[in-house]
């Protein structure tokens, strides 16, 4: 390694370089890791559209945008409670993102039982999120009229564009949850440990898989702190 440092050139002529034909800033990092970065990184680029195409439609459209407390407001004993549901949505999903770092943690320390106990708190914490999501669509659709080509609160903008976004944001979660699942019977039967082979990519894998598992749910818990903003808070 160090032989080929030394034939590049000095100063910003030679981070370039290093950079461009991978010698020494990307050697180490680990494929998985990184593959999961760059997946990110363009997920990131869709969801910021969507985000921004709301932004211009709510600017551009003439009709009266719909209110956000009366639309996702919920009955409790018989008292309408503004974003209520919402607000647990958010709390569980962010608790999860607690629970998925500790996972992590117990995953390094190599304490498999832990980190399996907390790699399905998460899962759990993932699917109870997922699970009110649904009654959220349905509560919109059969009983608030919420189509994605009209609806009776205001633009028929709104319809489309929030099951466009949260369904895609959904969507993650739900594939998270499934991930989780398998990650926490793997930890739980010590693959991780043992290095027995993958059922999909028959290569051995470790706890990293746990920290790259996790990169994906923190993104997944942030991304749904823009969409809480934009959609329920705006």
């Amino acid at each position: 390694m160090d032989h080929v440092t030394d034939k590049l050139p000095k100063g910003l002529s030679g981070l370039t370089h290093d950079l461009g034909s991978d010698q020494t800033a990307f050697k180490k990092v680990p494929w998985g890791k990184a593959m999961m970065w760059i997946f990110l990184l363009s997920d990131t680029f869709i969801f910021s559209c969507f985000l921004i195409s709301l932004m211009t439609a709510r600017a551009s459209t003439t009709v009266e945008w719909p209110n956000a407390s009366e639309v996702f407001g919920l009955n409790f004993f018989g008292v309408e409670v503004p974003l209520l549901l919402i607000a647990i949505m958010t709390f569980v999903l962010i608790t999860s993102s607690g629970t998925m770092a500790i996972a992590v943690k117990f995953g390094y320390e190599k304490k498999r039982k832990l980190c399996a106990w907390f790699l399905l708190l998460t899962a759990i914490g993932g699917l109870t999120f997922v699970g009110m999501q649904a009654f959220e669509w349905t509560k919109l659709i059969f009983h608030e009229g919420i189509r994605p080509w009209s609806n009776p609160f205001g633009a028929a903008q709104f319809g489309s564009f929030f099951f466009m976004v949260t369904g895609f944001h959904g969507t993650h979660v739900s594939i998270g949850v499934i991930f989780l699942f398998i990650m926490a019977r793997k930890t739980w039967r010590g693959d991780f440990d043992t290095g027995r082979k993958g059922y999909f990519t028959s290569m051995k894998s470790n706890y990293e898989a746990i920290e790259i598992m996790g990169l994906y749910w923190h993104f997944v818990d942030l991304v749904w702190v823009f969409i809480f903003a934009f959609f329920y808070l705006w």
